[in-house]
């Protein structure tokens, strides 16, 4: 029998720190251990008529359990997440003329992609999406450090690379908030679910600026309630190092916030937006015409700088947007917007 240290320990802190082994034991079909009783020994003294009859080898049990582990501690530790840059390769624009372009993104990157409607922003989204390996109608390839993706990469529904918020984030399923975080939390393993679905919960509620209910169900919510809950679940629970948005303009949530709570996890996120205050938040612009990458603008300090006028300016137009909302006269300052005091 292995020697792994694992085998020393006992059932009952194995357990404790891995409440998941649980299924390992049910789905071959035995009992689970528990006590002070060391794994090692559990094995050992398994009934050699209970294994045959189970069609099992000893030895073989031992294997695929140390095996279990291995993987799920990788799954745990988030191994997606050693990701630190990403690699764009440009292709080709839609008269089939090349992209001239090497892009390196890193962790903590925000890129903004601007360009008119339909010039190729979404497509430029889905190619990081898929890990573009030449194979999108773009040509565009994606390095992981420096590397292709393997295929496993690309595939995998486990531990995906990429998190993406697009405009639509209509639910089908028929669960409750508390429900769908509690799912997501035991498939990443989590030990305190209680705990991420108040923080997320909470987070998603102040993003939203609109009250729900843990018990309210997904589909009952509304546009801006239901992506305010997916970019919290992203940004609190989701190990995906790379986040990709669609147009959070749109969504009726706090888009600064927003953003300022995805880059605070060290995630590459790239955001299409036509919002001149969130395209000056980001580090750079990437400029889409024709189905390609025309132009990388670096945020200057100047634009920077203007950051806190457009804020004033786009706190009163939402002030401005309630006062209709509750029905009451508009009250416009014309100082603010440029016109005469």
């Amino acid at each position: 029998m292995s020697n792994s240290p694992l085998l020393e320990q006992s059932a009952e802190t194995l357990l404790q720190q891995r409440p998941y082994l649980g299924d390992f034991f049910a789905s071959l079909g035995l009992a689970a251990p528990c006590g002070a009783q060391a794994l090692g020994d559990f094995f050992a003294a398994l009934p050699a008529g209970q294994l045959a009859e189970l069609g099992l080898e000893r030895q073989g049990v031992v294997a695929q359990f140390l095996a279990f582990v291995q993987q799920m501690d990788q799954f745990r530790s988030g191994a997606s997440s050693a990701v630190r840059k990403i690699t764009l390769l440009g292709g080709r624009d839609k008269d089939g003329r090349k992209e001239e372009i090497r892009l390196d993104l890193r962790s903590g990157d925000v890129i903004c992609v601007v360009g008119p409607t339909g010039s190729g922003k979404s497509r430029l989204l889905a190619d990081i999406e898929c890990m573009a390996q030449g194979d999108t109608p773009t040509g565009r390839q994606v390095l992981l450090d420096d590397l292709p993706p393997d295929e496993s990469a690309r595939l995998s529904g486990e531990q995906r690379l990429v998190a993406q918020l697009s405009q639509n984030m209509n639910f089908v399923m028929d669960l409750s908030v508390r429900e769908f975080l509690q799912m997501h939390a035991e498939s990443r393993l989590i030990a305190d679910i209680d705990a991420v679905i108040e923080q997320i919960f909470t987070t998603a509620v102040d993003l939203a600026g609109e009250a729900f209910t843990l018990d309210t169900p997904v589909t009952a919510l509304s546009g801006g309630q239901s992506r305010a809950l997916m970019i919290a679940d992203v940004a609190c629970l989701s190990a995906s190092p790379i986040v990709l948005i669609d147009e959070i303009e749109n969504a009726g949530v706090d888009r600064r916030r927003a953003l300022k709570l995805l880059v605070q996890q060290e995630k590459i996120v790239l955001m299409a937006t036509h919002d001149p205050l969130l395209a000056l938040s980001g580090d750079r612009r990437l400029v889409i015409k024709n189905g390609a990458i025309a132009a990388v603008i670096e945020t200057s300090d100047q634009e920077r700088a203007g950051l806190g006028q457009l804020d004033a300016l786009d706190r009163k137009l939402a002030e401005l947007r309630d006062q209709v909302r509750r029905g009451e006269r508009v009250v416009l300052d014309a100082g603010l917007f440029g016109g005469e005091g």
